[in-house]
């Protein structure tokens, strides 16, 4: 493959392991026959884009060009391409390629994929490390690249391709609906967009945080009920009350006290991944009341573009505050202290500006 025919393109990038991210120049591969070749407007800030950077999962690859909620428009599509042509707005979530032959990929459960190729800090199966979305561009099979909606905005969509999938995954598959009491453990970048996507699905939904800062926020969102676990007596008085609790925290929390706030049949979904990943549970409050404790991890292809035009129709957006690219090492500071209402973008234009000027 000739150097020339690669895709010259500039982002930000983490040289080592807990190293603040700086510019970085590097290649894309060429656009292949079933490629599609994005210019990149908005990329979200992941809370899994700060655990990749600082090696907290120990699973990093580095250099690492961090992003998994891309947003842009496609510039050229190969000749086989068939979905997209230039100037459709798309976006990449958390994966790009997958073997597509496993039990998984034929049911559409590609982000379950033993062989599942994440869209940054890994490899394709020719050995070349993955580039994500803190960049210019993007070179994706057409299979793994999403139509987004074209009624709302950008940079509010883009979250929707890592925080949207999270969230609506796991509410669809344990029946999240009318007549059912849904609770959402944190208001966060995930939780918020958990709360909106549940309430269009008619649940009756609760916020569980461990303060009252957020309970205005929640009500304004569309909560039903604010519950401070701060406060005394909460846990026991939640005690048997929903068919389903999320959680999108990654901080440990009290896992047994929220297990009994379940109801007959409920189910306690994990989808925030802390960095102490093993927890004590009992097994006697799962009998007495036949619960269920699961996780869920993204989602599928297919079930991304179901969400993407779950969220159209309902005017789904995230709560966002776009920066400049230059601000992303102070932004990943402030999404761990919680700084932020909910979701920090990156604003590709400001890409160019972050680079030093060339002494030619």
């Amino acid at each position: 493959m000739n150097q020339q025919q690669h895709h010259k393109a500039k982002g930000f990038a983490a040289h080592e392991s807990k190293q603040p991210l700086k510019p970085f120049e590097f290649t894309r591969r060429q656009v292949g026959p079933n490629d599609v070749l994005i210019d990149i407007k908005f990329c979200g800030i992941c809370h899994s884009d700060i655990h990749m950077v600082r090696d907290e999962w120990s699973e990093g690859t580095f250099p690492m060009v961090p992003g998994h909620e891309i947003a842009g428009i496609v510039s050229k599509v190969g000749d086989k391409v068939t979905k997209f042509k230039p100037g459709n707005l798309v976006g990449v979530g958390c994966l790009v390629d997958s073997c597509r032959s496993c039990d998984a990929c034929r049911k559409g459960l590609e982000n379950y994929c033993a062989k599942m190729v994440g869209t940054y800090g890994s490899r394709f199966p020719d050995g070349s490390i993955t580039y994500g979305g803190y960049s210019n561009v993007i070179v994706v099979d057409e299979s793994y690249v999403l139509r987004l909606p074209s009624t709302l905005p950008l940079e509010e969509v883009a979250p929707l391709l890592c925080a949207g999938i999270t969230t609506y995954s796991p509410l669809k598959h344990w029946n999240c609906g009318p007549g059912k009491s849904v609770a959402i453990i944190g208001l966060g970048g995930l939780g918020h967009v958990a709360l909106k996507i549940a309430k269009a699905m008619g649940a009756h939904v609760s916020v569980i945080s461990h303060s009252d800062k957020k309970r205005e926020d929640a009500k304004r969102l569309g909560a039903d009920d604010f519950f401070n676990t701060s406060d005394e007596g909460t846990f026991k008085k939640l005690e048997d009350r929903f068919d389903l609790i999320l959680n999108t925290v990654s901080a440990e929390v009290d896992f047994q006290s929220f297990v009994n706030m379940l109801s007959i049949d409920g189910a306690y979904i994990a989808i925030g991944l802390p960095e102490k990943k093993e927890m004590t549970l009992r097994v006697g409050p799962l009998i007495w009341k036949r619960r269920t404790v699961a996780g869920s991890m993204i989602g599928g292809i297919q079930e991304t573009q179901e969400m993407l035009d779950f969220c159209e129709q309902h005017s789904i957006g995230c709560d966002v505050e776009v920066i400049s690219i230059d601000k992303v090492n102070e932004a990943y500071d402030r999404v761990v202290d919680g700084n932020v209402k909910f979701r920090f973008v990156i604003d590709m234009s400001t890409l160019p500006q972050a680079f030093p000027v060339s002494e030619s």
